[in-house]
């Protein structure tokens, strides 16, 4: 995870390898006026990329954590008992209201492993492409006229 200079002061502040007095005197020749703070985070915001550029969102995705991958053995584990539920009342002729609970079941927990996955595993990535004309514009050299 790379951070710029004043984030690593700070946590080194905050950890007490540096003191506030010599952050202080580090910070002292640093200026940032309104205008420029607003122009820089207005150009982020509001200004259209280029097309091809690529946006990251977070610096560090948190997908290999154990608490992700604890969830979806978690998860794994009671979709296939569901599903497994599922065809067992199906071949002895469960009645359609467990069978549809546990289909229920199992799905819902597949769209909780899905949202898990959306939000702590896949990088906040984003490809800027632009729209193309969703028709060709007439050029009349292109366009031969056939006469049978």
């Amino acid at each position: 995870m790379q951070k710029d200079v004043i984030t690593k002061l700070l946590d080194d502040v905050a950890r007490g390898k540096v003191s506030v007095k010599d952050a202080r005197k580090a910070l002292e020749e640093v200026e940032l006026d309104e205008e420029t703070y607003f122009r820089a985070v207005d150009h982020g915001v509001f200004n259209p990329a280029e097309a091809g550029t690529i946006v990251n969102a977070s610096l560090a995705p948190s997908g290999g954590s154990a608490l992700v991958i604890l969830f979806f053995f978690w998860g794994i584990f009671w979709t296939l008992f569901w599903i497994g539920n599922m065809l067992y009342g199906l071949f002895n002729g469960w009645d359609q209201q467990i069978l549809s609970f546990d289909f229920a079941m199992a799905f819902t927990t597949i769209i909780m492993m899905g949202i898990v996955y959306m939000k702590w595993v896949m990088p906040d990535l984003v490809i800027i492409k632009h729209r193309r004309n969703k028709y060709i514009t007439e050029h009349p050299k292109d366009w031969v006229d056939y006469k049978i």
